[in-house]
């Protein structure tokens, strides 16, 4: 169910914005050790990191941890959480090492790959997350982050915060690949995509033990070309997520007249650290 909805697309008051996640939040009822995923440095312009403050602000003590979504990405450093999460206790804050502390909630079987794709693969993929997920004795795993338009899955974030921003390489690799042959632009700002379903799948199958809520921005430019937030979805289940990628697909998109012969991008290097995510501004513009 959704807990709370909130959108706008002239742009949203952060403080009202902060009113409806509280009212989200009061909704879930009282929560004793809670789990906070918010994203790293990499989401940095999501509000992400803003909606992670809140719920410090909110739950006060009862936050018991705080694990960015790294997938395989370098550890955050001490001066990007306090960028990101301004006066949260750098303590709470654990590193996802998706070498080690992983676990394996279950196994999505080859086939079931093998019909999303198309026939185009045919392996089975591990439901892999952060051990902390399972073993932590949380009441409440805040999973917090973005909706916006992805290369890989079409629309990021709700169960690929967990699956790949708290999985392991295996399932990390194996995902990707299968979003690269099923072919990018047949994926990119859809809602549902091969890669998509194997994490629903994993999550309807493996995730029932988990007290999982996602709380979700949308984020774009207003009238004046400033980044603003237009929306926040929250909710335990896909209607959440389905109603901010319907409003990431009319504020995140920009449809051109004809195809581009050549573009040229800035990364802000603050954001973007390695060709990894530099590839980006390929992957973002393939369809244009």
């Amino acid at each position: 169910m959704v807990h709370t909805r909130l959108q706008e697309e002239s742009g949203i008051p952060l403080e009202s914005m902060k009113k409806h996640f509280f009212k989200g939040l009061k909704a879930l009822g009282k929560r004793e050790r809670v789990l906070l995923i918010p994203p790293d440095i990499t989401r940095l312009h999501g509000l992400g990191g803003t909606l992670a403050v809140w719920a410090v602000e909110y739950y006060k003590d009862a936050v018991k941890a705080i694990l960015p979504a790294l997938g395989t990405h370098v550890p955050m450093t001490d001066a990007e959480i306090d960028i990101m999460y301004p006066g949260v206790d750098h303590e709470l804050f654990v590193g996802h090492d998706w070498r080690n502390d992983i676990v394996t909630l279950g196994t999505v079987p080859a086939a079931f790959v093998e019909q999303v794709s198309e026939g185009r693969l045919s392996y089975s993929w591990k439901a892999q997350v952060n051990k902390l997920l399972v073993s932590g004795g949380f009441d409440l795993i805040l999973s917090l982050g973005q909706v916006v338009p992805h290369e890989v899955i079409g629309m990021a974030n709700h169960t690929k915060n967990i699956f790949v921003g708290t999985g392991g390489s295996e399932g990390i690799n194996k995902s990707h690949y299968l979003g690269a042959v099923y072919g990018m632009e047949r994926i990119m700002g859809r809602a549902d995509s091969p890669v998509r379903a194997i994490m629903d799948y994993a999550f309807t199958h493996f995730g029932a033990g988990m007290p999982l809520v996602f709380a979700l921005t949308v984020v774009g430019r207003d009238s004046a070309g400033k980044m603003t937030p237009m929306g926040l979805f929250m909710g335990d289940d896909r209607e959440c997520f389905n109603e901010a990628c319907t409003l990431s697909l009319k504020v995140n998109f920009t449809m051109v007249d004809r195809p581009l012969k050549k573009v040229v991008v800035y990364l802000d290097p603050g954001e973007f650290r390695t060709t990894w995510l530099g590839n980006k501004s390929i992957y973002r513009t393939r369809m244009a």
